[in-house]
């Protein structure tokens, strides 16, 4: 947005009274707290010896409830492995020597397809096609916006032959993950866990309802087969960037640490038998880990209080926050909302461009987006489905309604789903500023200029003069 359209709405009757904000009001932005620098002190005077790295190691395993914790260098690298360690498990293939093609072609997962989820970060489907897969973009739910898991049913249906699904908490709140556990196990499958964004945020993990004084709560990232965190520069705990891979067998753990560090072999020289990568975490990485780890609770604190102040003051006639599952307690990384007015909003949106008229007693999301931001606050859409990526037309979405490959109009057009909570979930929602550090005078004035969005705009004609 330029200086001058910034202005320009800035200038509009509706929002008259409300200030720019001096200082820039992000997104979601790291909180640092110094104990930081005595973990890089450490790195450093060590000599980068990796006793930071064991040492996270050890912290986040223990705190996850999971055997194994493997450092590597981001959440994506933490999620190629884990697909490369479920395609092992499964087919006996793990990539590179072991495939037809020979070395680093083929891929482990070449000829078979993965469940992913739909509305959630490529990256989760990216690690599939590094490996040669096929992902099916499986919908979201509406109580919660994870994989909905009679969407995950059906797809068993229409392909029995999968046996791997991953599944990931949006924006910090746990999706239904035991329902998905049940179904990986009934139909034989192996679950990836992506607890990127929920690092802290729980599961109630019994029968009946969550009894907080006898409670049985697992943390996100213990329930799968394979699961996956992120530290990068915007998470809830950063490292700047960095990311682990959970795992209860001690194989998988030092088979992800040999192929992080360029998959050498046992020798007095550098021997290379199979593919490997430069995926190893760097020991200052570690040390910002663990400095910042110390403060999780806080953090998951500020960010639930920044929930909740929206919570009580927005409109619910014309605003919802992101659903909250039963039986979970999230991290609140990022609070999302959606456009719930009975007037529908006016917005189009191509591949990379987007239009909106506004109207009196609605807004438009982006309207909300470009509102904020002339202000100096960040927001942003919601992620944009998988299925809708263009690096992705090809491959099917389940939905309520079944594949869509099965619709006869489905590569024209005119094809519209009736049942497609994912797409409905990009068009109507945006990220909230979501800052663990926004004071509460702040969060009320992004509340008043959200407000102010599902009024009449009238342009101030004096507002160039």
């Amino acid at each position: 947005m330029t200086d001058a359209a910034a202005e320009c709405m800035r200038n509009q009757p509706r929002f008259k009274g409300i200030l720019k904000f001096e200082k820039r009001v992000p997104l979601t932005e790291t909180v640092m707290h110094g104990d930081e620098s005595r973990f890089i002190g450490r790195a450093i005077q060590s000599g980068f010896s990796g006793e930071n790295i064991c040492e996270l190691e050890k912290e986040i395993a223990e705190y996850i409830g999971v055997g194994y914790a493997a450092a590597l260098s981001s959440g994506t690298a933490a999620l190629h492995l884990a697909v490369k360690l479920a395609a092992e498990k499964v087919y006996g293939s793990a990539g590179g020597v072991s495939t037809p093609e020979g070395t680093g072609t083929g891929g482990a997962l070449k000829g078979r397809r993965v469940f992913c989820p739909d509305l959630t970060s490529a990256a989760v489907a990216n690690a599939v096609l590094y490996e040669g897969g096929e992902p099916v973009f499986i919908d979201a739910s509406p109580k919660d916006w994870g994989m909905d898991p009679q969407v995950l049913e059906m797809a068993f249906e229409k392909y029995p032959d999968v046996k791997i699904v991953i599944m990931a908490h949006l924006y910090g709140y746990p999706g239904q993950v035991r329902k998905v556990q049940e179904i990986c196990r009934k139909h034989g499958a192996v679950l990836i866990e992506d607890a990127a964004e929920s690092l802290g945020a729980r599961c109630w993990d019994g029968s009946g309802e969550p009894d907080r004084e006898k409670g049985a709560w697992r943390q996100t990232g213990s329930f799968g087969d394979y699961g996956v965190l992120s530290f990068g520069k915007d998470k809830i705990v950063t490292g700047g960037s960095g990311g682990m891979l959970l795992t209860n067998n001690f194989y998988s753990y030092k088979r992800a640490q040999n192929w992080a560090s360029q998959a050498k072999a046992s020798a007095p020289w550098n021997q290379h038998e199979e593919l490997g990568y430069n995926y190893a975490m760097s020991d200052i990485t570690a040390g910002i880990i663990l400095g910042q780890f110390q403060h999780l609770e806080e953090h998951i604190a500020r960010k639930k209080a920044v929930y909740q102040r929206y919570q009580k003051e927005v409109n619910e006639d014309l605003i919802q926050l992101n659903p909250l599952g039963d039986g979970t307690k999230p991290n609140y990384w990022i609070t999302c909302m959606t456009v719930e007015s009975s007037i529908l909003f006016q917005e189009t949106r191509s591949e990379r461009e987007y239009t909106y008229v506004s109207c009196h007693g609605t807004a438009a999301p982006m309207e909300i987006v470009e509102a904020l931001e002339a202000f100096g606050a960040e927001s942003r859409p919601i992620h944009k489905p998988l299925h809708m990526q263009p690096l992705f037309w090809n491959y099917d979405q389940i939905t309520l309604d079944g594949g869509k490959r099965a619709y006869e109009n489905f590569y024209q057009d005119i094809f519209w789903s009736r049942c497609n909570e994912s797409a409905w979930a990009f068009k109507n929602g945006l990220c909230l500023p979501s800052d663990a550090g926004m004071t509460e005078e702040e969060q009320e004035r992004v509340m008043e200029i959200m407000s102010a969005c599902f009024e009449k705009p009238e342009l101030d004609r004096n507002a160039w003069a």
